[in-house]
């Protein structure tokens, strides 16, 4: 069994569900989520894109219904001892056989809530599982109630965060030593995935994002990969990930030679950076720090350039991205900052006009008097 966590922690995540489940009256809980079930029990696997669910009844009950490509999956990584299984066949209602599950449970007539904002869970399926469970008990949207457990951290996970964020630095490296003029980006993102492997580092929940020329503007992964021309930008995003755990960082590295521009807006972006680090502590709220973000962002005239959010939650999540949302960092969020809590904070400039992309991106651990930044690269703007 490739459990990665002690039997005590998984104990600990086990009584602080049931405790938020009995503070919030609710008899069952339903998992759709790959990340709750792989928190809670250990479950390891990309199966949620079919119907399965992980059932945890107030009385610490747990039932996993699943296929059977994912039997033994869940066997050999988690601690699940009940599992069920679906068959795959014409007129097969896994969502009738989850409401005689919970009929064995004697939770018809209860209170159970249900993680319907989930990749695990599609639109179709959620019509499925409601028509199933229609009259059957009192069906509430507890999407966030893991998700927010989950927001701060064990010295467990803190052990993986780490890791992860050492295998995102070794990744720039394999950068500095590969990007130049004449190399094709997907040279680069080889050499980076390559040294995270090598480490022990796992796939990241999303693609590298990496783009050059006029692509170096964009924020998510596509397709082309260009050769880079020798005076060029070069925009990369990617994470470090240890046991699903994440560190991520973002940078826009002139080639060749680097626009005057280029300077101006890197000096923006390590100024709100700064300025963000000294209000991500503990009693902050979220929203305040983007407030900095945006307020100097602003003041050095980029506000036009600028995203309307500058972070989010770092932590084990599955495809298809590694945002471990809530929460988001955007203005008047309310969640207080706490320590143990793990953000990546991102200063993204793109001047569509000029052509122009700077970005500067770094994961923190909230400490008890502050915060850590995780990475260990300098932040001075390099020219290769």
């Amino acid at each position: 069994m490739a459990l990665h966590f002690t039997k005590e922690e998984f104990k600990n995540r086990k009584s602080k569900v049931l405790k938020s489940m009995k503070e919030q009256n609710l008899n069952g809980l339903l998992m759709f989520k790959q990340e709750s079930m792989y928190w809670l029990t250990g479950y390891d696997t990309f199966g949620f894109v079919f119907f399965q669910s992980l059932i945890l009844r107030d009385d610490g009950e747990i039932i996993l219904l699943t296929r059977a490509p994912d039997l033994r999956q869940a066997q050999n990584t988690s601690n699940i001892k009940n599992i069920k299984i679906w068959e795959d066949k014409e007129g097969s209602s896994p969502s009738n056989i989850l409401k005689d599950i919970l009929m064995d449970l004697n939770l018809k007539g209860k209170n159970i809530g249900i993680e319907y904002d989930s990749y695990g869970l599609t639109g179709r399926n959620t019509l499925k599982l409601n028509s199933s469970l229609k009259d059957f008990g009192n069906l509430e949207d507890k999407s966030e109630l893991i998700s927010y457990l989950r927001v701060v951290k064990s010295n467990e996970e803190i052990i993986y965060v780490r890791k992860a964020a050492e295998l995102a630095d070794n990744a720039l490296d394999a950068v500095w030593k590969t990007a130049k003029a004449g190399v094709n980006e997907g040279k680069i993102l080889a050499e980076m995935q390559k040294v995270v492997f090598e480490c022990g580092g796992d796939y990241p929940a999303n693609d590298y994002i990496i783009g050059s020329g006029h692509n170096a503007l964009l924020c998510r992964y596509q397709s082309e990969k260009r050769i880079l021309d020798k005076q060029d930008q070069l925009s990369i995003e990617w994470a470090g990930t240890y046991k699903h755990y994440h560190s991520a960082m973002f940078r826009t590295i002139p080639i060749g030679k680097a626009h005057e521009n280029h300077f101006k807006m890197y000096d923006a972006c390590v100024d709100a950076l700064t300025n963000c680090e000294k209000k991500l502590i503990p009693e902050s709220t979220v929203g305040e720090v983007f407030d900095i973000h945006a307020n100097t962002l602003d003041n050095h005239g980029y506000k036009d350039s600028r995203m309307n959010a500058c972070g989010y939650s770092l932590g084990s999540t599955f495809a298809p991205n590694w945002m471990d949302v809530p929460p988001m960092i955007f203005t008047g969020n309310p969640l207080i900052i706490k320590p143990g809590m793990v953000f990546f904070m991102h200063m993204i400039l793109m001047d569509s006009e000029a052509q122009l992309a700077m970005n500067l991106g770094e994961t923190y651990l909230v400490t008890e008097d502050g915060n850590e930044r995780l990475g260990k690269q300098k932040l001075d703007l390099v020219v290769l």
